[in-house]
């Protein structure tokens, strides 16, 4: 009788580094500055959707999130009404188009940083891990966005768009760059961090840990001044919709904001101490 006996490698190492998102995660409380522009960019084609649909498909690469938009039956439906006909390809890169100047032109208004960025970050370095960040906007945007972001104090090691990878979000491939670029691996010594369903997807897909940002991005979607402004009935529904929805997504941790997250790395530091993976 023979027996047979398989082995299997463990990272008992700890945390090396983290990627971000940007708008909703790091800056633009609320992930503004795409969905009015989003809204805008429909108006023009004579389509009116609503702040709720602009943000439906956010954390895509900003072209497929046009498309998406496209999809959603009632703005299909709406278009089908204005146009006589269904959506084209032509008329996502029309509105595309229209997009790239008036977003270029509105992101240094929603640049300013959310509250506890700069402490956490200073606690990243602290604890000696890189970090990283992914975007659904294009390196034009970026130019911007990092422009205003380092006059307020933060930079952060690495910048990926899905413009530079094969595809954007879901897809792991931003993560990885990322990863690359900063020289470190494996995988799941690496946190992804972020405010969107697709920024939890592209790091689940590239093996990384993932912790949810389910309050000052787009899952709530509103100011800091206009959440203290709900009353506490709807602030409860809207909160607990966004942790439901990030859970579902499979986050392995959900936080209301990035001042929130440092005890979930200290819980994933043990995890990886015992040999769990993501």
């Amino acid at each position: 009788m023979s027996h047979v006996f398989t082995f299997q490698r463990q990272y008992r190492g700890g945390l090396q580094a983290v990627v971000l998102d940007w708008a909703g995660t790091t800056l633009d409380y609320g992930c503004y500055a795409p969905a009015v522009v989003f809204r805008e960019v429909f108006k023009r084609q004579g389509v009116e959707i609503s702040m709720e649909e602009a943000r439906e498909p956010m954390g895509t690469h900003k072209k497929t999130h046009i498309e998406q938009i496209t999809r959603i039956p009632a703005v299909s439906r709406r278009w089908k009404e204005a146009h006589g006909r269904d959506c084209s390809d032509q008329d996502v890169e029309a509105m595309f188009a229209d997009f790239i100047p008036l977003q270029l032109a509105c992101l240094a208004d929603y640049a300013d940083l959310i509250p506890g960025t700069l402490e956490t970050v200073a606690e990243f370095r602290k604890r000696e891990l890189k970090i990283g960040s992914t975007t659904g906007y294009d390196a034009e945007m970026m130019a911007i966005v990092q422009r205003e972001a380092r006059q307020r104090g933060y930079e952060p090691d690495e910048m990926v768009c899905g413009t530079d990878v094969p595809a954007g979000r879901p897809a792991p491939w931003m993560c990885l760059a990322n990863a690359q670029r900063l020289g470190i691996f494996p995988m799941e010594s690496i946190v992804k961090i972020g405010d969107t369903v697709p920024d939890i997807a592209e790091g689940l897909n590239a093996g990384m840990w993932t912790i949810g940002l389910a309050k000052t991005g787009n899952e709530i979607g509103l100011s800091e001044a206009e959440i203290s402004a709900l009353p506490q009935p709807e602030y409860d529904r809207r909160i607990r919709r966004a942790y439901k929805k990030m859970n579902q997504a499979g986050a392995h941790y959900i936080v209301d904001g990035i001042a929130d997250v440092l005890p979930c790395l200290d819980a994933i530091e043990t995890r990886l101490q015992r040999g769990e993976k993501p």
